[in-house]
């Protein structure tokens, strides 16, 4: 079954014991709670690391107006943009100055090439991030619809094991970055 926010928020929903959904607008307290929690969650969690399947680079395009202040240039964030996590100019994707303001980016750059975390589609999220997910959304879900304050401690727990995991299993899908400036080593000579 290919994934979807109706399917993460039924299969946490069964994680409380409580109904899975057809529709996350069929009217249901379930179906209310999952609806209003769910984006908020999932973009919480696509937000805490940086996962290598919602890692994206692209040349910024630059905008006609320019900062106010401190700035030479300003750039047009992506649509699905969610957080920064380098930017570089002239072909590289980190080494720049930069500052977000008003959902766009600050630069004396006169090109940029953006490193960020993106909003990917259910269906590309690989199964240890759906499973982190998962449990989140159950220890989310589970006061509104159970009100047991201590049954969504334990879920929260688990739900930081999984996302301990999840973190562990998504990092290790490259290679590990070097330190490329280090002060303490340039000191010593």
């Amino acid at each position: 079954m290919a994934l979807s926010a109706l399917v993460l928020c039924s299969r946490a929903l069964l994680k409380i014991g409580a109904q899975p959904v057809a529709s996350l607008d069929e009217g249901t307290a379930e179906a209310e709670v999952a609806a209003n929690l769910y984006p908020a969650v999932r973009d919480a969690l696509l937000s805490a690391h940086p996962w290598s399947f919602a890692t994206g680079q692209m040349v910024l395009p630059r905008l006609t107006a320019v900062p106010y202040a401190d700035y030479a240039y300003a750039y047009q964030l992506p649509a699905d943009f969610l957080r920064v996590l380098s930017a570089g100019g002239q072909g590289r994707g980190s080494g720049i100055l930069y500052r977000l303001n008003e959902n766009r980016l600050h630069t004396d750059a006169p090109s940029v090439t953006l490193t960020y975390l993106f909003r990917p589609s259910e269906s590309a999220f690989p199964a240890f991030f759906a499973s982190a997910l998962v449990a989140r959304l159950a220890a989310e879900f589970c006061v509104p619809l159970t009100e047991s304050t201590s049954r969504a401690d334990m879920l929260h727990r688990l739900a930081e094991s999984e996302m301990r995991h999840a973190r562990l299993v998504d990092s290790q899908q490259g290679t590990a970055r070097a330190i490329e400036e280090f002060p303490l080593i340039s000191a010593r000579g």
